[in-house]
């Protein structure tokens, strides 16, 4: 039985969950995002992973090889306001996974 690539997706420290109020996921302009991936091992020897995030022009933002079971850590800010799709991409030991992640990027903090 394969076990899945991806145990859980972090963003800003907190569990991502697409239903969940982006409220808490939101980031100023030039302010982090941190995205960590929790990799869980394919099989009982773990093995490498390559984990890929990718803009929505299809542009590598980061690459890096983890040893699964691990964590995968990037940040990014973006430059101006807007909401960004990133695809998450992980491959290992012929497996595959892909998540799609929304950031919302504001262009002040709120006031109140």
């Amino acid at each position: 039985m394969n076990k899945p690539l991806i145990k859980m997706i972090k963003i800003n420290n907190m569990q991502f969950n697409p239903n969940r109020d982006p409220q808490v996921h939101r980031r100023t302009v030039r302010e982090n995002f941190r995205i960590q991936v929790v990799l869980g091992a394919t099989d009982r020897n773990g093995g490498d992973a390559r984990c890929i995030l990718r803009d929505e022009k299809n542009k590598v933002l980061a690459e890096q090889i983890v040893t699964a079971p691990g964590t995968f850590t990037h940040e990014l800010s973006f430059a101006t306001p807007g909401v960004r799709l990133i695809t998450l991409s992980v491959e290992s030991n012929g497996q595959h996974c892909s998540r799609d992640l929304r950031l919302d990027v504001l262009e002040h903090a709120w006031v109140g």
